[in-house]
């Protein structure tokens, strides 16, 4: 192993080949904390075991990126054809750099400031550019879970808020009551979303008052950031049992859930089928790389902070593939939870759209066929109760 006043002047590259030499004798990978230090700093925090860690890179890695950035990129760029250029660039960025972060990081003990610093004093300002990237995503990280939040306390009432339109005050018409006109133009879910979670103001000239709902439920989330962080990793080691395993116990859920719901196969068979002549778009490519950064969390600095808290001697090479692999493969997997709801959707607005104009259908049938059987076109099209619309 090289000595200290050494690795000043090794690059990154010379770092990555130190860890591939290092001696590993049996059960030392498995302690993450090292007694051992570098250019005199102090002894660094360690992780408690090696799977804190390893939940805790898959916790970095595991989000929005994979449940529906990556859906949607599939859906956008060729379906199944996609997976070829994302598998591609997995393997010719992602996991080398993904690698490089975590050497480097175990390498120095630093975080991502100190540890490009360390390697060349004008490289610091990719640490600060790291940084700032890390704190502007979590500002727009918090919003999101902060309505997560806003609509896990709604979902404690019966009925649900966003289950029907909501009626207008003193009007009916026939005995009836007379729904909000925005809301009967849309859905009650869009409706909720945008009247009573975000309140959205015409235009973005027109920013509006602060909704004091949204803005309880932002300083719950951060409240609920500060106590798993402010004690370091001796509190987030311990959050991340349940931050990075939660996911993946609601992703079994849904994706149980989702198989169950009529037309969702069609929405997974839909995702598979590959449009090849997508593969000569030079932004599909681009669209894979970029989602292999955002999903990997590289250049953030978060893989290099988290791997500085490992042992000198852990098998960072090991740990590099084993993440890369789980998260590639939870991005499939949520894949496979939201096309099997885009499709029950798909299935469902179809009915809709059908129950709405099932009149004009049957006008259709009375003129080409006189003699149809209303019964014999609700089978064709796979709908058993067309008939007690027309009463």
């Amino acid at each position: 192993m090289h000595d200290a006043q050494d690795v000043g002047t090794d690059s990154a590259v010379t770092l990555v080949r130190m860890e591939e030499h290092v001696d590993e004798k049996p059960g030392e990978s498995d302690s993450t904390s090292s007694s051992e230090t570098i250019d005199g700093q102090p002894q660094r925090e360690g992780w408690d075991n090696k799977i804190q860690y390893i939940l805790a890179q898959i916790g970095f890695a595991v989000g929005l990126g994979n449940v529906w950035r990556f859906p949607y990129l599939c859906q956008k760029n060729g379906g199944g054809a996609f997976l070829i250029p994302y598998f591609i660039m997995l393997m010719l960025e992602g996991i080398p750099l993904f690698y490089m972060e975590i050497a480097i990081g175990q390498r120095l003990r630093r975080g991502s400031v100190g540890v490009w610093n360390h390697i060349h004093r004008y490289l610091g300002g990719v640490g600060i550019a790291s940084m700032v990237v890390c704190f502007l995503i979590a500002l727009y990280y918090n919003m999101i879970i902060s309505w997560a939040f806003f609509y896990f306390f709604n979902s404690f009432q019966s009925p649900l808020p966003w289950k029907s339109c909501p009626v207008m005050p003193n009007m009916t018409i026939n005995n009836h009551s007379v729904e909000v006109a925005e809301c009967a133009e849309t859905s009650p879910t869009s409706y909720f979303w945008y009247r009573n979670a975000l309140d959205i103001s015409p235009s973005i000239n027109e920013p509006g008052s602060p909704v004091w709902r949204m803005c309880l439920s932002l300083v719950v989330a951060w409240l609920i950031v500060f106590i798993g962080m402010f004690k370091g990793i001796k509190s987030s080691g311990k959050v991340v049992y349940f931050s990075a395993t939660f996911p993946y116990i609601v992703l079994v859920i849904f994706f149980f859930r989702g198989i169950t719901l009529p037309g969702s196969m069609d929405g997974v068979a839909y995702m598979f089928t590959p449009d090849m002549s997508r593969l000569a778009d030079a932004t599909v490519w681009r669209d894979a790389a970029t989602q292999i950064f955002f999903s990997l969390g590289l250049g953030f600095g978060g893989v290099i902070a988290y791997s500085s808290y490992n042992d000198l001697k852990n098998n960072c090479r090991k740990d590099a593939l084993t993440v890369a692999s789980i998260n590639c493969a939870t991005s499939i997997f949520a894949s496979l939870v939201i096309f099997s709801i885009l499709g029950f959707k798909a299935h469902h607005r179809s009915e809709q759209c059908m129950d709405h104009n099932i009149i004009k259908i049957h006008a259709f049938f009375n003129e080409y066929n006189p003699d149809h059987n209303m019964n014999d076109v609700a089978v064709q099209m796979d709908r058993k109760n067309y008939i007690h619309l027309l009463d």
